[in-house]
């Protein structure tokens, strides 16, 4: 899927398709209040990780309900900690939840034109490259120009790192290895890595748009 990551200066209405993440503090079921699913998400990559400690999850990329697909999210405890559940392969719109079933994040693939676009200068935007080493880039809104954060690696070997700026590692998706014997889970069973200060939600949130463009 290609996504393009930058405003057209001309006049020509271009199609782009953009996943933007937003949080959603609601539980699936309730539909009373829903919300437009495209809308702001501050501070995400802020909220977690005071105590200066790591957050290891293992990721299953299967759901825990038999008539879906998703993922099924562990912490270093073997608690359950996020989860998604589709009843389609690619849905238009994920919603990530915490094991509980309570909405933290959710992405949707919106294509729009850039001579109506909306203002999202305050929604979180990741764009698929194409022209180089970086699997993808995260603005902070579809019309900036200088991402926040990008992704580099191997989503399809699961072997990829997300780095801010500076080139500092955030967040890390790896292949699972049995503690004995060394044996690999494959792609379906693997570890995400992220470091304090960086919103594990969030990094999740970014694992399953990756798995959207790449799978």
């Amino acid at each position: 899927m290609s996504l393009q990551g930058s405003r057209a200066k001309t006049t020509t209405t271009i199609l782009k398709m953009i996943f933007f993440l937003k949080s959603l503090p609601r539980s699936v079921h309730d539909q009373e209040h829903y919300h437009d699913p495209v809308a702001e998400t501050e501070g995400v990559e802020n909220k977690i990780g005071t105590d200066g400690k790591c957050t290891l999850l293992t990721v299953w990329r299967k759901s825990l309900l038999i008539s879906c697909n998703g993922f099924t999210v562990i912490n270093s405890c073997g608690d359950l900690v996020y989860r998604v559940d589709n009843y389609i392969d690619r849905p238009e719109e994920l919603i990530l939840m915490d094991g509980s079933g309570k909405s933290i994040l959710t992405m949707r693939r919106r294509k729009v034109t850039t001579a109506q676009e909306p203002n999202y200068q305050r929604i979180w935007c990741v764009r698929k490259n194409t022209n180089h080493n970086a699997l993808a880039y995260v603005f902070r809104g579809s019309s900036d120009k200088r991402p926040s954060f990008v992704i580099e690696g191997s989503y399809t070997h699961r072997s990829c790192k997300v780095l801010d700026g500076s080139r500092k590692v955030l967040a890390e998706i790896k292949r699972k290895e049995a503690i004995v014997g060394g044996v690999s889970y494959g792609v379906e069973v693997f570890v995400l890595n992220v470091e304090p200060g960086f919103d594990p939600g969030f990094a999740m949130g970014l694992v399953l748009i990756l798995d959207q463009i790449f799978s």
